[in-house]
Parts: C-alpha cells; sequence; structure tokens
C-alpha cells in the first residue's frame, strides 16, 4: 500500500508541473496583450472574461509587460499607488492598495502637449509626488519614509485603461499596470511644508472641474508612501533613490477631451498643467 502511495503522489508531480508551466505561459500572453494594446491605443477584451486570474498572478502579468517595455528601451522610475480613497477600497471589497510601475516613456512634459490618439479612454486625476533621496523598500515608519523624501510636487496622472467600455475587474486593472499612461509633474519643492490638507483644484480652460485636499489621500499622502514602500518590499524591490512615487488620486479621475487646457493649482506647491491635441 505504501508503494501504491508514493507511486499516485508522484505521478501528481508532472501534472502539478505542466500547470505551473501554463500558467507562466498564460502570464506571458497576457503581458503581451495588455503591453501591445498599450502601445497600439487599442481596446481589448478584460481578461478575466476569459481567464481567471488571481492577484499574484495579476501583478505577475503587469511585471511581464513592464519588463517588455524596459526591453525596449524604457527606464523604470518609480511607481504609483492606486486605490488610495478609503471609500474607493471599500467599494471594491479591498483591504489594501494597489500599485503600478512607471517608466520614462509616462513623462508628459509640464506645460506641454500630449494627443488624445495616443490613448483608448484618456483621464486625468490630480495627484502629490514624492522624488526619493535614499532607497526605501519593506516596512517603515512614518518618519522613516519622511526621511527618504527629496522634494513634494503637485502633479496629475494621466489613467488609461486598454479595456473595451472602460469596464474592468480588479485583477485586469492590476494586469493592466494599474492604468499608468502618463505623468505630469510641477515644480519640486522642499518637504517641510506641512502637505497633510493642501487645498486644490483641478480645472479645464480655467472651469473647475474637481476640487479637493490632499487629505483625500488615505487622511495623509505620506501614509501612501509608506505603502508604497511595503508594497514594493513584498514584490521584492526597493524604490531607488531618484525615482519617484505618485502618491494616488485626490480626486475622482475627469475624462480628457481634445484642444483643453488642464490644470491643477495646489496650495503652497503651484500649478502644473498640460494641453490636449486631438
Amino acid at each position: 500500500m505504501k508503494g501504491k502511495t508514493l507511486q499516485r503522489a508522484s505521478a501528481k508531480r508532472p501534472a502539478a508541473r505542466a500547470g505551473k508551466a501554463s500558467r507562466a505561459a498564460l502570464v506571458r500572453a497576457l503581458a503581451e496583450r495588455v503591453d501591445t494594446a498599450a502601445r497600439n491605443a487599442t481596446g481589448i477584451a478584460q481578461l478575466s472574461a476569459m481567464h481567471e486570474l488571481s492577484l499574484a498572478e495579476a501583478y505577475a502579468v503587469q511585471r511581464a509587460s513592464i519588463a517588455r517595455r524596459i526591453a525596449r528601451g524604457e527606464k523604470r522610475i518609480g511607481m504609483k499607488m492606486g486605490f488610495t480613497s478609503r471609500a474607493k477600497m471599500v467599494q471594491m471589497g479591498l483591504s489594501d492598495l494597489i500599485w503600478g510601475r512607471l517608466t520614462d516613456a509616462m513623462i508628459i512634459e509640464e506645460g506641454g502637449s500630449l494627443s488624445l490618439k495616443d490613448y483608448v479612454h484618456p483621464r486625468v486625476e490630480p495627484e502629490i509626488a514624492f522624488l526619493l533621496k535614499k532607497p526605501l523598500a519593506g516596512r517603515v515608519t512614518a518618519l522613516e519614509a519622511q526621511a527618504a523624501v527629496e522634494a513634494i510636487a503637485v502633479a496629475m496622472e494621466v489613467i488609461d485603461s486598454r479595456y473595451e467600455n472602460f469596464k474592468f475587474s480588479l485583477a485586469d486593472v492590476v494586469a493592466d499596470n494599474t492604468s499608468a499612461a502618463g505623468v505630469v509633474i510641477g515644480p519640486w519643492h522642499a518637504p517641510h511644508v506641512d502637505y497633510s490638507n493642501l487645498g486644490l483644484v483641478l480645472s479645464f480652460d480655467g472651469a473647475a472641474r474637481q476640487v479637493g485636499s490632499t487629505a483625500g489621500i488615505l487622511g495623509h499622502p505620506l501614509r501612501s508612501l509608506v505603502a508604497a514602500a511595503r508594497m514594493a518590499g513584498e514584490a521584492g524591490e526597493v524604490i531607488q533613490a531618484g525615482e519617484i512615487v505618485m502618491a494616488g488620486g485626490i480626486t475622482a479621475a475627469e475624462a480628457l477631451t481634445p484642444g483643453s487646457w488642464v490644470e491643477t493649482e495646489m496650495q503652497h506647491l503651484g500649478r502644473v498643467g498640460l494641453r490636449t491635441l486631438a
């Protein structure tokens, strides 16, 4: 009986290995799909409509898709945080934030322009950005996170879900690099100002679209940086000196329309803007 038991157990091992290999192949195939969609600005069907992905597998797809970008010559410049609103986390049934990776190809010149033809469902949201002066990873205190900050700035993130009809599950959005598409950053300031509750206005052609406060990011944006360090560490990564962390959307995102001057003005930190082209 023992021999038969061992035989049955060992017989299962090749199948398990084959299962892992097939999942790894699936991750690579899905990474290519979302990467191609982003490069071509073409909407695709939800991955979750055809494949059941765990959150860990969704992050694996994200990592593989960014690896494709880096192989083409892009450079990793930091990370972005998502679902930094407590209400959004509750709505999505989450107990934690999500995050994505940023590359230099996502940088939009402050005061510059972007063509909406390069995006599928482009939206913009006001944020605050951190610039690090030393590496940060793992579980850190708020004081340790603050000590790693070189500067802070008012910023905007252009998000762009590559899914048709702007519909997606949690695994879908994580696999799609949490919709990261572009970042525009205003002038950097020493982080001595109290940035816990700075008022801001997001406007299109001078007309206010969203009004909010940096307190909308987990009650204090520094908490987002602490979470970024922890989540990077859990992924076996380090946020390096010189990299940026986008702390997360402060207000609801606004759909971009052609021919608009889009600007965020933030108390004490100034303004950041861009122009949209058809």
